[in-house]
């Protein structure tokens, strides 16, 4: 009992940290909001490596979107698929179905340090900080991460509210 009573005051500390921020818009899918526009066929969709100690540049998604369900209910907090697939250029929208409010964070120690600005930049709009998107309250709220010009391998993922219950999955970069 004494577990849920921190998890519901570190919740809570969360959501009064990220209060304010943009105004107006549309919050049900962060990352249609502020997508960059899809080039015209034949041109090269490819961004720019960063410099050595620069800064990524988001590179909007090129392939397809799979969606995954972010769950809290009988069954326990989880992601639905845990272990997703996903070509470099493919997007992830992780959707707010119950249980919420969830995020989705990279774990920081786990991911490759060559990997964090560019997967940092890819994910749009206000973050909970690095590696780590915004707070989905509502039902149905949605945030899509672009996976182009990712570098392939494994990212552990976490909902932070929910970590010690478990809520925990995998994304796979081909």
């Amino acid at each position: 009992m004494r577990l849920y009573g921190l998890v519901l005051i570190a919740s809570a500390s969360l959501l009064g940290a990220c209060g304010g921020g943009e105004k107006g818009g549309n919050t049900t899918d962060t990352a249609a909001a502020t997508a960059a526009p899809q080039p015209s066929a034949g041109a090269s969709t490819a961004a720019a490596a960063p410099a050595a100690g620069g800064a990524a540049m988001a590179a909007p998604a090129t392939g397809k979107t799979v969606e995954v369900k972010m769950l809290g209910d009988d069954k326990g907090y989880r992601f639905d698929p845990a272990n997703i697939t996903v070509k470099a250029g493919d997007a992830i929208k992780f959707i707010n179905v119950s249980g919420g409010p969830h995020n989705v964070a990279f774990d920081d120690a786990t991911t490759a340090a060559d990997a964090k600005a560019q997967l940092d930049a890819n994910m749009p709009g206000t973050h909970m900080g690095p590696l780590s998107g915004p707070l989905l309250s509502a039902p149905n709220e949605a945030y899509t991460i672009s996976f182009a010009n990712v570098k392939p391998g494994t990212y552990d993922i976490h909902c932070t509210p929910h970590l010690a219950m478990g809520m925990k999955g995998k994304v796979t970069v081909q």
